[in-house]
């Protein structure tokens, strides 16, 4: 289920206030593939909900160039969306998720084992306030870069 993100706060507010423990994660997700789901997977079992801040176009094509997403924002949340470890998504713009972490609360935020608690400036805010941060490790060869570069290797074929 998308969430406007001038909702987010109240809407996250509510789900703890009903006993719930609320987990964090964020990224692109551009093109979906099986390091996404088994990381969205154990996302999802530090908590009882899953909310996924889902990086808007204009803030991909920052991180990662003017070439991507390949997939628009509503397309991938839609996409996303429908896993079933994930229950909500917010989109935002931000080049990082802080000022949306600062609004979620989670219990737990998940980020890839690519980060480090140093390089992770959403760690702060977490731990500011009693929350943990749970590092998943990367899947080998799984990536979004990857199936890109396959595409366009395979387009003589």
């Amino acid at each position: 289920m998308l969430i406007p993100a001038e909702r987010i706060e109240d809407f996250c507010a509510a789900l703890r206030e009903a006993g719930q423990k609320v987990v964090f994660t964020n990224g692109c997700f551009d093109i979906l593939h099986a390091g996404h789901v088994r990381y969205l997977q154990e996302a999802r079992a530090q908590g009882d909900c899953l909310v996924l801040g889902l990086n808007s176009d204009e803030s991909v094509r920052r991180l990662k160039g003017p070439t991507r997403p390949i997939n628009s924002e509503l397309d991938r949340a839609e996409v996303v969306g429908a896993l079933k470890s994930v229950d909500y998504v917010v989109l935002f713009g931000e080049q990082t998720a802080e000022s949306l972490i600062a609004k979620v609360r989670p219990a737990v935020y998940v980020k890839g084992g690519d980060y480090t608690l140093d390089t992770l400036p959403e760690a702060k805010i977490v731990q500011s306030y009693g929350g943990s941060v749970h590092f998943v490790k990367m899947v080998e060869g799984r990536s979004t870069t990857n199936v890109i570069r396959k595409i366009s290797e395979d387009k003589g074929c």
